[in-house]
């Protein structure tokens, strides 16, 4: 009797995380930056806070849900534009006061499910703030031991996960990811666009050290 009720319960957990509107989603996670994130002291301090203000968050879900709505295998992009480099504040530069946001969500993905990859998004990352523009358009989130890939609308990525980690010139990290991981690495950034209007830029760039991915969690 025990063991028959400890299976039932089992098989009942999916519906009743659903029920309660449970939150517990994982997945993998991609960004690309129009500044380096390693370099030499040289080549960050030319760039300094007139760059690296924007970036591409990508993020694709494995499994799990967000308030009891279930994501398995949906992604959203999360296109952002700051007023100054979104990440100097880390090392003690000033901290973007502005930062517009355009969301493009799994055109598979229902209303529901929309508003879940939102809220994940935003939980995710707090550059995601100023949403101005979202979208449901076909995004394609690829990886292999090579590297990323990510298109979604006018927006694109492609990330290698081999990065030359040279120290040549004083080359080092300087700043963390722009969202939360579970595990992140820097990857070489082979070619990041957008192209949309809806944040007053555009940018179109490639062969940086600009870039990490990894894994997600949210619970």
């Amino acid at each position: 009797m025990k063991k028959t009720l400890i299976i039932a319960l089992l098989a009942a957990s999916p519906a009743l995380l659903a029920a309660s509107g449970a939150t517990t989603v994982t997945g993998d996670y991609v960004e690309a930056r129009t500044a380096e994130v390693f370099a030499g002291g040289c080549i960050q301090g030319s760039e300094g806070e007139g760059a690296g203000r924007e970036a591409i968050l990508a993020w694709r879900v494995g499994r799990g849900q967000v308030n009891g709505v279930t994501l398995d295998g949906l992604s959203v992009v999360a296109v952002v534009a700051g007023d100054v480099n979104l990440s100097t504040h880390e090392i003690g530069g000033a901290k973007p006061q502005k930062i517009r946001t355009a969301i493009r969500v799994d055109e598979r993905a229902t209303a529901a499910q929309r508003d879940a990859l939102v809220t994940m998004a935003k939980s995710l990352s707090p550059v995601v703030r100023d949403i101005v523009d979202v979208k449901a358009v076909p995004i394609t989130f690829t990886r292999d031991a090579a590297g990323l890939a990510v298109t979604a609308g006018e927006a694109s990525l492609e990330v290698a996960t081999r990065m030359d980690h040279s120290a040549n010139c004083g080359a080092m990290q300087w700043y963390d990811p722009l969202a939360k991981t579970t595990q992140s690495a820097m990857g070489h950034t082979k070619s990041e666009a957008w192209s949309g209007s809806s944040l007053g830029t555009q940018w179109s760039m490639g062969d940086k050290r600009a870039s990490f991915y990894g894994a997600f969690e949210l619970k």
